[in-house]
């Protein structure tokens, strides 16, 4: 069993913690898997993807390197942001977290919330960074984005909980039935069930969460450079259009930008395994044009073909 190490620190005096799972094969010769390690990679999601809450990352990543993972504050266990801007106290548990485990540079995976996370990260201290993985990127959120999150947060501020995470989560993915997405219902449960299970912990992290994406919003300006950088996205996201996180791909020198298809904002649930495959061959500075990964095995009530496919590969189109 891989050595698994799990250590709380504090910011601003607020509590965080981050679990460290160590590499789980040996340094060899070059090839997959079992090729020369890398960095350790600290993954970074939203509010509801906690610090165990990757467990792809960790079969995929786990070959080749350290694999971190994080409760930053306003997430999972960890105690919540005070009101107002919070981009330096996220920024700086991270350098904490990255000092802590004594690493030089680090990889860095931010998904989503976490995207905004990593790229200030990044621009703020590019020498701590050894590559920059960025997926689900909220570059720009509309306006009708926003009136369906005020509508979620005024459920709940009436006591339905239900009808709270129902609209929470789906204004998180695509619903067009036009736009197929892979295991689209499945992970729409998924998400729905998260917010219901933050809400009955007591937790305040899964409406502070849209109450940030409303007030809070990250700054993508300013572009990056000396950072090697991926920026990836499902094809059918709403939250933000792919050709918007492609313009913000544009911003970062050198960077590459890929769509996966059948996938929407949630592409880390639909897509997970082809997700954690692409991350970990940026990396370990493998190819990525044309990466192809096998698609997942078929829900129980689906025909072969039926939503995404079965037993065939599924390209990961470059930019």
């Amino acid at each position: 069993m891989p050595e698994e190490i799990i250590r709380s620190l504090s910011v601003h005096g607020l509590r965080y913690h981050y679990r460290l799972l160590r590499r789980t094969e040996p340094a060899g010769p070059a090839g997959w898997p079992g090729g020369p390690g890398t960095e350790p990679v600290l993954v970074l999601g939203g509010a509801l993807q906690g610090m165990f809450g990757w467990p792809q990352m960790d079969d995929h990543l786990g070959q080749v390197a350290d694999v971190v993972t994080a409760d930053l504050p306003g997430m999972g266990t960890a105690d919540p942001l005070p009101p107002g801007p919070s981009a330096a106290v996220l920024r700086a548990a991270v350098t904490g977290i990255v000092d802590d485990i004594g690493a030089p540079r680090i990889n860095l995976f931010g998904f989503s919330y976490g995207a905004a996370i990593a790229f200030g990260c990044a621009r703020h201290d590019p020498g701590r960074i050894a590559r920059l993985a960025l997926g689900g990127v909220p570059v720009h959120i509309g306006e009708a984005q926003r009136e369906h999150w005020r509508r979620a947060t005024r459920r709940l501020a009436e006591g339905d909980e239900e009808g709270f995470a129902v609209l929470a989560a789906d204004g998180l993915m695509c619903l067009d039935p036009d736009r197929p997405v892979y295991r689209r219902e499945l992970a729409r449960r998924y998400v729905r069930r998260s917010f219901l299970h933050a809400l009955s912990d007591g937790s305040p992290h899964a409406a502070d969460s849209l109450h940030r994406a409303l007030g809070d919003r990250p700054d993508f300006s300013g572009g990056l450079s000396g950072v090697p950088a991926l920026v990836f996205a499902g094809e059918h996201d709403t939250v933000t259009a792919p050709e918007r996180q492609r313009e913000f791909a544009g911003t970062i020198e050198g960077s590459r930008f890929l769509t996966l298809p059948e996938s929407d904002h949630w592409v880390v649930l639909e897509r997970s395994d082809e997700v954690a495959a692409l991350v970990t061959r940026f990396f370990t500075d493998r190819p990525v044009d044309g990466a192809t990964a096998p698609a997942p095995a078929p829900l129980p009530h689906q025909a072969p073909g039926e939503g995404g496919g079965v037993r065939r590969t599924v390209p990961v189109r470059g930019a």
